[in-house]
């Protein structure tokens, strides 16, 4: 009952609405750069604030579904982010080939000058289907995932990028908990 797909985002006001892998190849690097470039300074934030209020939001608000937004969303809402889907194998974190040539395009766009020095985390989202602690942690192996192929297969620096896995603590769309829009990977400019 798991998801076969999640989505990437990466830190922009500029929602791109990709449906499915076929619209993968509209993704252009200049995209991504337009985006994510402009981190004026470095966020407060810590990957590991996020997983904790993950954690505790599953242990607040008990259920299927999560009800309320993460405390860090506003401050989240504020860094330079874009959105995107990879494909996943059914309840898995082995990324589908056809989602490679977009896990590319996003590494051209960081290794451009434009965000040279900068640090991303990779956030995992998930929709709402399943067990919220199964999806957190679904969530993270994909973010994981995700940053590996950028890391070993695209030689983008370890140092810059940092994976997190949301699950479904961050709908995109809450009124709509199990839609694919939810099923993504968030890559968030945290700045130098």
């Amino acid at each position: 009952m798991k998801r076969t797909y999640f989505g990437l985002s990466l830190a922009l006001a500029l929602p791109l609405a990709i449906a499915g892998a076929q619209a993968q190849t509209e993704l252009s690097r200049n995209q991504i750069i337009e985006s994510l470039q402009g981190a004026e300074t470095k966020a407060t934030i810590t990957a590991d604030d996020l997983r904790a209020q993950a954690l505790e939001n599953i242990r607040l608000h008990p259920g299927d579904n999560a009800t309320t937004s993460l405390p860090l969303s506003e401050q989240l809402a504020k860094l330079r982010q874009f959105n995107i889907e990879i494909v996943f194998d059914f309840n898995s974190d082995r990324i589908r080939p056809e989602s490679y040539e977009t896990v590319g395009i996003i590494a051209d766009a960081l290794h451009t000058p434009y965000l040279a020095g900068q640090k991303f985390f990779v956030v995992g989202h998930t929709d709402a289907k399943g067990d919220r602690e199964y999806n957190l942690k679904l969530s993270q192996r994909r973010a994981d995932a995700v940053m590996d192929a950028l890391v070993t297969t695209f030689r983008v620096p370890a140092e810059r990028l940092e994976a997190v896995g949301l699950g479904e603590e961050q709908l995109r769309d809450p009124s709509q908990p199990y839609a694919a829009v939810n099923r993504r990977v968030q890559l968030i400019n945290v700045g130098f």
